[in-house]
């Protein structure tokens, strides 16, 4: 998982690129999905272990191309399952990527820069600051390793809800989600992709005209602009109401429902005021509300509500005719929220 090299590493290659590649090299066009296979399907980790390539074919690819393998710094596996996974991807460089297993999903949680560059008030992934993007083949690394790791599970869904701000990287991150999506590489179908972002207004509209039918999920943590300007300093620049109407837009012109993620908080954006306020702000349009109970991190002062305030929101919003759902906390005992195993490496 190198950040540079002075060859590119294959994974950055679409299925149509590496195809022009063999072409221009002249080698048959069928050994495009033979490399694809070993790479996205059976969990190769260099181009010698591609046992049916012809010998001259794969020194062809040693010598014009890297191929890079996540280097694991640790792993952490809860009670419940979840595995966080702790990436060193340069000099003092670490992501994470989660794996949470249920009875019918598997589903892998990715990061997309090294740091953040958004300093929410509540999440650890900003709090050593924002270091660089992660390429395309960073960011496919993370669910090949993880999907050879936790084996016989299987991979049905990916999040971009890790470290970073996915739209942030918005190029490298559209690349993995076609790479994630293609038949020839890892198939997963375009539904069973959410990418999440704290509301970069430009990059939702540029995403509306991709006409992908992935999930949108927005960071909203607030329904009102004063209190999200406190917990979210983007919306300093992409103020709620902009927003809102944003998301109006897209899901009107995707026809795509979006999905607002709502971390409660208590004593912050959890009272029955919050909810009445987030049902008017969400009304008479095509969304519902993802509600996640905060992962406690410590060193950042911010708690879950108790059980009957989280019921008591949740009914609230069902009660104005807003579809809500609500997130089962996971890894609560192995620092599993986005960035709090990477900061214990600082």
């Amino acid at each position: 998982m190198s950040q540079a090299s002075r060859k590119p590493d294959i994974k950055e290659f679409s299925f149509p690129d590496l195809q022009s590649y063999l072409q221009e090299k002249h080698f048959p066009l069928f050994h495009a999905q033979q490399i694809f296979d070993w790479i996205y399907k059976k969990g190769a980790q260099n181009f010698e272990g591609m046992t049916n390539l012809p010998a001259k074919l794969k020194e062809q690819l040693r010598t014009d191309f890297s191929f890079s393998w996540a280097v694991l710094e640790k792993k952490k596996i809860s009670k419940d399952g979840t595995a966080k996974f702790l990436f060193k991807v340069g000099e003092d460089e670490y992501i994470e990527t989660v794996f949470i297993p249920t009875q019918k999903r598997g589903t892998i949680c990715l990061s997309t820069q090294v740091g953040c560059k958004f300093g929410c008030a509540f999440c650890a992934s900003g709090l050593n600051g924002w270091v660089r993007q992660l390429s395309c083949a960073e960011i496919l690394e993370q669910i090949l390793f993880v999907k050879k790791d936790v084996f016989p599970h299987t991979l049905t869904h990916i999040v971009f809800m890790g470290v970073g701000e996915p739209f942030d990287n918005y190029d490298n991150v559209l690349k993995a989600i076609y790479r994630i999506n293609a038949k020839e590489a890892l198939e997963v179908a375009a539904r069973r992709i959410t990418v999440s972002t704290c509301g970069l207004i430009p990059q939702i509209k540029l995403f509306a005209k991709e006409l992908l039918q992935v999930e949108l999920a927005i960071s909203l943590h607030a329904s009102n602009s004063a209190l999200r300007s406190k917990l979210m300093p983007v919306n300093q620049t992409h103020s709620l109401e902009d927003l809102i109407a944003c998301c109006r837009w897209y899901a009107k012109a995707t026809n795509r429902q979006v999905t607002f993620e709502y971390v409660l908080m208590k004593n912050v954006n959890a009272s029955l005021k919050d909810a009445q306020n987030l049902a008017r702000l969400l009304k008479g349009f095509l969304s519902k509300v993802n509600l996640i109970i905060y992962n406690k991190n410590d060193s950042l002062g911010f708690y879950p509500p108790d059980k009957e305030e989280i019921l008591a929101f949740k009914q609230a919003l069902e009660q104005k005719g807003i579809p809500v759902t609500l997130r089962t906390a996971r890894g609560n005992d192995i620092d599993a929220a986005c960035g709090q195993l990477r900061i214990q490496t600082k």
